[in-house]
């Protein structure tokens, strides 16, 4: 039997390299509405998706009423496919996490540096013929306290990388027992005591119904105010009206995100702020982690449509 895979979003070459080697047939189509995927979806056996596609309940529907089996998601996060439906009509979904956590982590260091030392500002004020020396007096990470929320692949490798920087690291993971956390290099504490004293809080945790809007006003109001905040997880965690006010109000020193809750983040007054950095969601976007969840999703959907 030829297994036919629908790949909904740009993929780099080792997907349908491991595809052609197994013999099973693909077709590439990117940008479909939802509509569109309603139609076709029950052609094929599989879906490959990376964070664009959404793979609704009723694109899951529908392809349940025809050959879907199971979908794919080339990265960790599976908030773009509905795993609840897909679990109630018998749909495998499979996920590449770990893959892409160097790639996430070096962004997450990067934003310390950063904001530490007011890099963006520096850049364009030269850029804009200022020269703003005085005014541009930074802090060195080495001695600060790095805290994460959340201790998972991601997390784990920011720990060692913060060490490697002579940072002190704190974190709170609610399923991660403390002896794990001790042996990547940091310690184990309550949330609230990482948001109390550390002077970099990165959020390492998926996007859930518990952890929708976690970081809020009344949240940041318990951190230092010379603390920064980094997110490079997903941007439902932070409440961003919220983040806006306690930014403004320079009750900390300033925030960094990758990820927001509306993706692209138009008209967010977050992004006038003096003290609010930014990216458009690159944290996987580096050449070794898409060729590596490419190939490990790929090879992944081969082997459970072999087993079948």
């Amino acid at each position: 039997m030829v297994f036919r895979i629908l790949i909904s979003d740009k993929m780099e070459g080792p997907l349908t390299e491991v595809f052609d080697k197994a013999g099973i047939s693909y077709d590439v189509s990117v940008g479909l509405s939802p509509e569109e995927l309603e139609k076709i979806i029950g052609n094929y056996d599989g879906q490959v998706v990376r964070s664009a596609t959404k793979v609704t309940a009723a694109i899951l529907s529908k392809g349940k009423a025809g050959s879907l089996k199971v979908v794919g998601r080339a990265g960790a996060g599976l908030d773009n496919i509905d795993v609840q439906a897909a679990k109630d009509l018998g749909i495998r979904v499979l996920n590449t996490p770990g893959l892409n956590a160097n790639a996430v982590a070096e962004l997450t260091v990067s934003y310390c540096f950063i904001l530490a030392r007011d890099l963006y500002r520096a850049l364009n004020s030269l850029k804009d013929g200022r020269w703003e020396k005085k005014s541009l007096s930074g802090s060195e990470l080495r001695g600060k306290t790095m805290g994460l929320v959340g201790f998972g692949h991601i997390g784990r490798l920011v720990a060692q990388k913060a060490r490697g920087l002579g940072m002190n690291v704190t974190a709170y993971d609610p399923v991660v027992p403390g002896e794990v956390i001790e042996r990547f290099g940091a310690r184990p504490e309550k949330l609230e005591t990482v948001y109390r004293e550390s002077d970099f809080v990165s959020l390492h945790l998926p996007q859930e119904k518990e952890t929708l809007g976690m970081i809020n006003y009344q949240v940041l109001s318990r951190f230092k105010k010379t603390a920064f905040l980094i997110n490079c997880a997903r941007g439902g965690l932070v409440n961003e009206a919220d983040l806006h006010r306690a930014l403004a109000e320079n009750l900390i020193a300033g925030a960094a995100a990758d990820v927001f809750q509306k993706e692209p983040p138009e008209g967010s007054p977050l992004l006038k702020l003096p003290n609010f950095v930014a990216s458009p969601h690159i944290g996987a976007a580096t050449e070794e982690a898409q060729l590596g969840v490419a190939r490990k999703i790929a090879e992944l959907m081969v082997e459970y449509l072999s087993g079948l």
